[in-house]
């Protein structure tokens, strides 16, 4: 993966739509990483007994969904400056699986810092599941 550089980049440039695949067994392995073995992300009945429709993502998944994204359009994990979110709407992950698209929109530049500005948008759906999503880059 190379690095994006700085002066290829302007503002408004746009990347995505990009769909990242979210299945049941995607939730289990992220609730052994995490720890977060919160029954809502895996068993269906304790789910829709708490009132959701289904069984939801775990809230940092959809965000890590997400910073892999920018990740991949900027070529360097080590880059992600910061990156801030508020968790809006859960992801519903039914028995045949889901996906989150993620796009992206450079809003500013410093050049003094060689740094970018992105607003991302993460929508399972119709549903925009991340809201006031930024995150900072150093581009090279």
């Amino acid at each position: 993966m190379s690095r994006r550089t700085f002066d290829s980049v302007s503002v408004g440039d746009t990347f995505g739509p990009t769909e990242v695949a979210v299945e049941r067994e995607t939730l289990v392995a992220y609730a052994n990483a995490s720890g977060d073995q919160n029954p809502i992300h895996q068993d269906e009945a304790f789910a829709k007994s708490v009132g959701l429709p289904d069984v939801i993502a775990h809230g940092m998944w959809t965000m890590g969904a997400t910073s892999s994204v920018l990740v991949e359009w900027v070529g360097d994990p080590g880059a992600v400056l910061d990156i801030g979110t508020r968790f809006t709407k859960p992801v519903v992950v039914p028995v045949d699986g889901s996906a989150v698209t993620v796009t992206g929109v450079v809003k500013s530049a410093d050049e003094e810092t060689r740094s970018v500005l992105v607003d991302l948008t993460t929508v399972c759906g119709e549903d925009k599941v991340l809201g006031r999503c930024q995150a900072r880059v150093a581009l090279a």
